[in-house]
């Protein structure tokens, strides 16, 4: 590192009178490109966010249990940023709490499912800078409708100390998509074919300023049991729900893509059959 006193024992050898005034701005140079080292050096060391622990906890419609406690998770004793989905009865409005007792912020507002008469909406919550370890469990109360069906992704960013960018959006097949599969759903009907209707929904964009974790929430709104839904863009996904027991669930899929600069970024989800979907894409980063 450059030594800022190099310039100072310089100037002592001078008059006074001829040393002042320029010496001081050059001790201030110096300074400032102390500083500068220091900042570079510092943001050099910070490690780069990646994925942690993670899983993916569900109940199916009317035999749930209040509280829903996702499965245990090694999760990091500091420095992770933690990121929890809670999908299901709108009722059950608890905000989740944890086994290290974290503070929980909500992302952005509820959405609610098209259909189903505003009966269920998504949320997503996140704990910067958050505490953990062993055992490391989320819980979500279930005051409204306990029994319930409920889906809830729990996912640890390691190195992360921000949210450096989030986009919601819910797409749903266009117009001409919608006749097509119509069509198609009746040809089937009468062949007795399954249902092989696609439908393509791209997310919102997150923009980064540097290596991020990019997380991506797909959950489906089509009252069907067994799904598709494929991520694009080099995301992959690391937990989902797709094949749903005979009294109904809410399907989801998480995926994750590893980015090492700066960039705008998002994902098109493949999905059979045609559905719409609440998406959800966050970009975590190291504090600065």
């Amino acid at each position: 590192m450059r030594s800022a006193t190099r310039p100072l024992a310089a100037c002592a050898s001078l008059p006074r009178q001829q040393w002042l005034l320029p010496c001081f701005i050059g001790l201030l140079i110096s300074l400032q490109a102390t500083v500068a080292i220091a900042d570079e050096a510092r943001a050099t060391m910070l490690s780069p966010p990646v994925l942690g622990a993670h899983t993916l906890a569900t109940q199916p419609d009317g035999e749930g249990v209040s509280p829903l406690v996702t499965p245990t998770l090694h999760t990091q004793e500091s420095g992770s940023s933690l990121l929890i989905l809670v999908a299901g009865y709108k009722n059950n409005s608890a905000a989740p709490t944890d086994s290290y007792g974290n503070q929980w912020k909500q992302v952005g507002e509820s959405v609610v499912y098209n259909g189903y008469d505003g009966r269920f909406d998504a949320r997503a919550y996140i704990a910067i800078g958050s505490r953990g370890g062993a055992n490391h469990t989320v819980q979500i109360a279930k005051e409204g409708t306990p029994e319930g069906e409920i889906t809830v992704p729990f996912i640890e960013i390691a190195h992360a100390g921000k949210l450096q960018d989030v986009a919601q959006n819910y797409p749903t097949p266009g117009i001409a998509a919608r006749a097509t599969n119509k069509l198609a759903r009746a040809w089937q009907g009468i062949t007795g074919s399954t249902d092989s209707t696609t439908s393509m929904l791209t997310s919102g964009t997150v923009t980064t300023t540097g290596p991020a974790t990019l997380v991506a929430v797909w959950l489906g709104d089509a009252y069907v049991y067994s799904m598709t839904a494929v991520p694009g863009d080099g995301f992959k996904v690391i937990d989902s729900y797709l094949m749903l027991p005979p009294s109904s669930a809410v399907q989801g899929a998480v995926a994750v893509k590893q980015v090492n600069a700066a960039g705008t970024y998002s994902v098109t989800w493949t999905g059979t059959p045609a559905q719409g979907a609440i998406l959800w894409l966050f970009a975590f980063q190291a504090a600065p």
